[in-house]
C-alpha cells in the first residue's frame, strides 16, 4: 500500500452457492452482477456507513441496516480494525448491484468488497485467503450461520469446494470450457435465515448416499471434462426438495430448463433465483427463454435473467485514491 492512499473501491461478484450437490461447501462466481463498496480512511478508529445506494446511484431503500455492527459489509471491517489494532478507521459507501434475498450472494458480496477495499489501505495488506474469517462474520450477520459457499468464490473466483473451515481449506475446481450458467431471478425475496430453518437436522441414510454420489460424480465430471457425468450428477436429493416450495413454479421452471437441454438446474443459494448449466450459447438462450416463460405462465412472476460463464475472477480493487 502507498501510505498516501485515502480510499479504494472494490467490486465483488454475485455467486451461486450449493450448486445442487454441495450444500454449504460448493459455489461459483458469475459475471452477471455484483456489489461495489468504497472505503475511505477516517481519523477515528471506528467504522461508519455513509450511504447505501443501488448500482444507478439511487438510495437503496429499506432492508439494510446502517448500524455498522449489524451490516454485513461492515461487521468484518470492525473485526479487522480491532485485530490489526489500526490507528485509523473506515468510512463506507455501499453500491448494491445484487437484489436482497435473491440467492445470488449479496451479503457475501458486500462483505467481501468492503474487506478487499479496506485491505488496499493497510500498510501490510493481507492475502485474499486471510480475509476469509472476516468475510464469514458478515455472512453470519446476514443468515445466522457461518457458511463459506458464497464467500469463497466471491473472494477467490471460479468454482470452489471448501473442505475445512478451521483451518480454512479450499480447492478450486476446473470447469469445462463449454459451460455457461443461466440465471433466472423471479422478482421475489427469500429470507436466508428462514430458508435455513426449513431444513431438517437429520438426513435419511439413503439420501446421504445419493447426495454423496452426486457430489463425487460432479467433481469427477469437472476434472475429466465429462459433460454427461455432470448431467447425471447435478441432482440435489437433500436440500432442493425441502426448499422448492419457496419458489413459485420451481418444478415447472426446472423441467423447462431440462427439456431444452440443460445439464442440470437447481436453486441458487436459498433462492428464489434458479440456475442451470448448459454447454453452448445456443442452449443457453433456449433454456433462458423456457425458464422465463415457465415462471410467468405457471408462477405468475416476472423475472430477470442472465447468461454468464463461471467467472475466473473474484473480488478486485477497481480504483485507488
Amino acid at each position: 500500500m502507498s501510505l498516501g492512499l485515502r480510499g479504494a473501491t472494490a467490486f465483488a461478484p454475485a455467486t451461486v452457492a450449493n450448486v445442487a450437490v454441495g450444500f454449504d461447501i460448493l459455489g461459483f462466481a458469475v459475471e452477471a452482477a455484483g456489489d461495489r463498496v468504497r472505503v475511505t480512511r477516517a481519523k477515528e478508529p471506528s467504522v461508519t456507513i455513509l450511504e447505501i445506494t443501488d448500482d444507478a446511484g439511487a438510495p437503496f431503500g429499506p432492508g439494510i441496516p446502517l448500524d455498522p455492527s449489524r451490516n454485513t459489509a461492515t461487521v468484518g471491517l470492525s473485526a479487522l480494525l480491532e485485530e490489526r489494532r489500526l490507528d485509523f478507521g473506515f468510512e463506507v459507501s455501499i453500491s448494491k448491484g445484487i437484489a436482497l434475498g435473491s440467492g445470488l450472494g449479496g451479503s457475501a458480496a458486500s462483505a467481501v468488497a468492503a474487506l478487499v477495499a479496506a485491505n488496499a489501505l493497510l500498510e501490510r495488506p493481507l492475502a485474499a485467503e486471510d480475509l476469509m474469517p472476516f468475510a464469514l462474520l458478515g455472512e453470519q450477520a446476514a443468515s445466522g450461520a457461518i457458511h463459506p459457499d458464497n464467500v469463497a468464490p466471491c473472494l477467490l473466483g471460479g468454482l470452489t469446494l471448501v473442505t475445512s473451515l478451521s483451518p480454512f481449506r479450499c480447492v478450486r475446481l476446473p470447469v469445462p470450457r463449454e459451460i455457461l450458467t443461466v440465471l433466472v431471478h423471479p422478482r421475489l425475496r427469500v429470507d436466508t435465515r428462514g430458508a435455513r430453518r426449513l431444513l431438517r437436522a437429520e438426513v435419511p441414510l439413503a439420501d446421504l448416499v445419493k447426495q454423496t454420489a452426486s457430489l463425487a460424480g460432479f467433481v469427477a465430471g469437472c476434472y475429466t471434462d465429462d459433460l454427461e457425468l455432470i448431467r447425471q450428477s447435478l441432482r440435489d436429493h437433500v436440500v432442493e426438495p425441502q426448499r422448492a416450495t419457496l419458489i413459485p413454479a420451481f418444478a415447472e421452471v426446472k423441467a423447462a430448463a431440462l427439456a431444452e437441454g440443460a445439464l442440470g438446474a437447481s436453486i441458487s443459494g436459498s433462492g428464489p433465483t434458479v440456475f442451470a448449466w448448459v454447454a453452448s450459447p445456443e442452449a443457453a438462450e433456449r433454456v433462458r427463454h423456457s425458464m422465463l416463460r415457465a415462471f410467468m405462465e405457471h408462477g405468475g412472476a416476472e423475472a430477470d435473467s442472465w447468461v454468464s460463464p463461471v467467472s475466473e475472477h473474484g473480488a478486485r480493487v477497481l480504483n485507488e485514491e
